[in-house]
């Protein structure tokens, strides 16, 4: 794989710590905001919805800019939205700076999906979005649970000061890494953005989208309310939150590991195998929260099977879309944060029910059954092909 492409993942890793580390930080950020832990959790879904419309919007007026540049200023707007954050005291500006890091993330990731798959040849792409995704899954093992740990000691600010931080050695690589000026593949003979944006219209690569969007509404849902999970449920202390995020965590980097070896040639077994796994078990954690034996095994398990079957289904997605090449990235991001945006609000909606802070995992089954009465039935639809093939 090429070194930008881990300069890229870098980026990502900072980017992926914020999106990712409020998952224990939320009761202290409810506290000191003085809102319910269910209020402080949408901004969690702030950040997606500002990454589902950032996307495609950011995309379509970056794709005649250097890529370079482009990649520089989206990293730096975020870093500057989360001094921000680090400051305030109102939870609506809060709020504002969440939504702002998220289009600059979303306009970061669709020039770097975009860029990533321009980088590797074109049946390498699951190789390399798996490259790319390591810097989420490093963050969810590393930094997110360091979050953790820095806002359980330093309170929750100096974790959004750290992913500041994070920012200028990722800028730094861009600078270093990314060449200068346009490459090869953005000479004038690409497809026109309305073109591109047709692409939507094709019902494979809406159901893609669509499957992956699920599945990630799944991972959120719990992730996002894992925290109260492992003191409430399990009652355990604060500082075993960081376990249960670093065992997810090395769960999703196993997981994207794998599966980025198997997804551009056998996307059909991982999902044949890691949804119904999956399915299983979001309801087994939810029962067996009481044993901590049991939550972090399964905090793994289900980190690693999430993330398998998500990457996969989002290279479903890049290979649908591989008639837009400037567009393919951020429809792939925006498939990803439908999910992060939605998963969290229905989650969140179980909380006040019988269920309790086990509501999100039952939540999470309920989404993967949902995607996977969908996939099963067009099972071959879904993988055949490995380029711009007829579509349905």
């Amino acid at each position: 794989m090429p070194l930008p492409l881990y300069l890229l993942a870098m980026a990502v890793f900072a980017m992926g710590t914020s999106e990712f580390m409020l998952a224990g930080l939320l009761p202290d950020i409810a506290s000191d905001f003085d809102v319910t832990v269910g209020t402080a959790g949408v901004l969690t879904p702030a950040f997606a919805i500002g990454m589902i419309v950032g996307a495609p919007l950011v995309a379509a007026l970056a794709r005649n800019w250097p890529r370079r540049p482009a990649l520089l200023w989206f990293v730096l707007v975020f870093a500057a939205a989360h001094a921000l954050g680090a400051v305030t005291a109102s939870f609506r500006i809060m709020f504002a700076t969440r939504v702002v890091a998220a289009v600059a993330n979303a306009g970061f990731l669709a020039v770097a999906l975009t860029a990533a798959a321009t980088l590797v040849s074109p049946d390498r792409k699951g190789r390399a979005l798996a490259v790319l995704l390591s810097g989420t899954t490093v963050a969810t093992i590393v930094g997110v649970p360091g979050g953790s740990v820095l806002g359980t000691t330093l309170g929750w600010r100096a974790t959004f000061w750290a992913v500041a931080a994070l920012c200028l050695p990722a800028a730094l690589g861009i600078l270093k890494g990314i060449p200068a000026g346009r490459d090869k593949d953005e000479a004038t003979g690409r497809p026109a953005l309305r073109a591109e944006l047709a692409h939507l219209a094709r019902p494979r690569l809406l159901l893609v989208m669509l499957l992956g969007a699920l599945v990630n509404a799944a991972t959120f849902g719990s992730l996002t309310f894992l925290a109260p999970v492992v003191t409430d449920s399990a009652g355990l202390g604060e500082l075993w939150i960081s376990v249960a995020l670093v065992l997810f965590g090395a769960g999703s980097f196993v997981g994207v590991t794998v599966a980025g070896r198997l997804s551009d040639r056998s996307p059909g077994p991982v999902i044949a195998v890691a949804g119904p796994l999956l399915l299983i078990g979001w309801p087994t954690l939810a029962v067996l929260t009481s044993w901590p034996a049991a939550l972090f095994t399964l905090v793994f398990v289900q980190g690693a099977l999430s993330f398998a079957l998500g990457s996969t289904l989002i290279t479903r997605v890049l290979y649908e879309a591989a008639g837009a090449p400037t567009m393919a990235g951020s429809y792939a991001t925006a498939a990803l944060n439908v999910g992060a945006a939605v998963g969290p609000v229905v989650a969140a909606a179980t909380l006040g029910t019988k269920a309790g802070v086990l509501g999100p995992l039952w939540t999470s089954g309920l989404l993967v059954a949902v995607a996977l009465l969908i996939a099963f039935p067009l099972l071959t639809v879904i993988t055949a092909g490995r380029s711009t093939g007829a579509l349905l």
